[in-house]
């Protein structure tokens, strides 16, 4: 084909403009869903209910329950009785302060974080029993070796 025969392609500002338009607001938009990812949004207003999930998220994360960044689990039960107690002196200290449904969250909770800490701390002594397990691996926290039997109300 001739160049005289080539159908020409015109390109109008306005096409160029919206063009432009369209890529810029592609853009934008996928900087806002990049920053959403990136960080998760925080409560407007902090509330006990935050207070009671993020205590337990510790507490699960050292009973290995929960992994870490790096997708392994941790194993400090000391770490993960510290965050029990903490909630036990949290249900303790605002009895009679809590709404029906924050009282009925923070005993539920502490009554399962209990079970399951009973659960791996039995696990970690019976793998210790039949060397599957070293002291050392059996509370690989920060604070040594795993804690005495827990009293009989935990």
């Amino acid at each position: 084909m001739a160049d005289a025969e080539q159908p020409k392609i015109i390109v109008d500002d306005d096409w160029k403009s919206s063009a432009r338009a369209e890529k810029e607001k592609l853009a934008q938009a996928e900087q806002e869903k990049a920053a959403e990812q990136a960080a998760p949004a925080l409560p407007e207003q902090p509330s006990i209910e935050h207070l009671i999930s993020l205590l337990t998220s510790q507490a699960l994360m050292y009973m290995g329950q929960i992994p870490d960044q790096s997708g392994r689990p941790i194993l400090a039960l000391d770490v993960a009785k510290m965050q029990i107690d903490l909630l036990g002196v949290l249900d303790e200290k605002t009895k009679g302060n809590l709404s029906e449904d924050e009282s009925k969250l923070l005993v539920g909770t502490l009554g399962e974080l209990r079970s399951v800490f009973v659960e791996v701390y039995d696990a970690v002594l019976k793998a210790q029993a039949e060397g599957k397990l070293s002291p050392q691996q059996g509370n690989a926290g920060p604070m040594g070796a795993v804690p005495p039997p827990p009293p009989p109300g935990l």
